[in-house]
C-alpha cells in the first residue's frame, strides 16, 4: 500500500474510533465533554503534547 492509502486508511480508523463513543453513550461524552471545557488551556496543551508525543512514538516503532 503506498503512502496516499495508508493516510486515507488511518485516517478512516480515526474517524470510527473518535466516533464509537458518542454513539455507544452519547449521555457520557456529553458529561465528558463539559468536563472537558472546564480544563485550563495549559491542562489541554499537556495532554495535546502528551499525544502528539505517545503518536510520534507509535509511528517510529511501526
Amino acid at each position: 500500500m503506498d503512502w496516499a492509502g495508508s493516510f486515507w486508511v488511518a485516517l478512516g480508523l480515526v474517524l470510527v474510533i473518535e466516533g464509537l463513543f458518542p454513539f455507544v453513550s452519547p449521555t457520557g461524552w456529553r458529561r465528558m465533554f463539559t468536563q472537558l471545557l472546564q480544563l485550563r488551556d495549559g491542562q489541554i496543551r499537556f495532554c495535546a503534547l502528551l499525544s502528539i508525543l505517545a503518536g510520534g512514538l507509535l509511528l517510529l516503532l511501526l
